[in-house]
């Protein structure tokens, strides 16, 4: 199953390297953090590993590592703008809560 991008993150993750100007595109994974116990990572990635999978929609890759794909699969991923905000938001049907301030959660 994996993760699935929608049109607007995988445009906006192809604006964002090419504004880079270098990249093969964006690793997301979870890490230990905040009050609910695990938050989402992002970073560009200029180089796979052996482990990574390899997710692609429209010409944008998002790779995910070994160990963060269970917390991740089925996960869709998006870009909104809520007023003056704009960035991905993820869609993780693994969640079973999260903090208040909505920067941490727990599978």
């Amino acid at each position: 199953m994996g993760i699935q991008l929608t049109e607007q993150a995988a445009e906006h993750i192809r604006q964002q390297l090419d504004a880079r100007g270098h990249g093969i595109g964006v690793r997301i994974g979870v890490t230990p953090s905040g009050c609910s116990g695990m938050s989402y990572l992002l970073e560009f990635v200029d180089q796979l590993n052996e482990e990574d999978q390899v997710f692609e929609k429209d010409g944008a890759k998002v790779i995910i590592d070994a160990k963060s794909l269970p917390y991740l699969e089925g996960t869709q991923l998006d870009f909104v703008r809520e007023g003056l905000n704009e960035g991905l938001k993820f869609n993780n049907p693994n969640v079973k809560a999260e903090c208040g301030c909505g920067e941490s959660f727990t599978v």
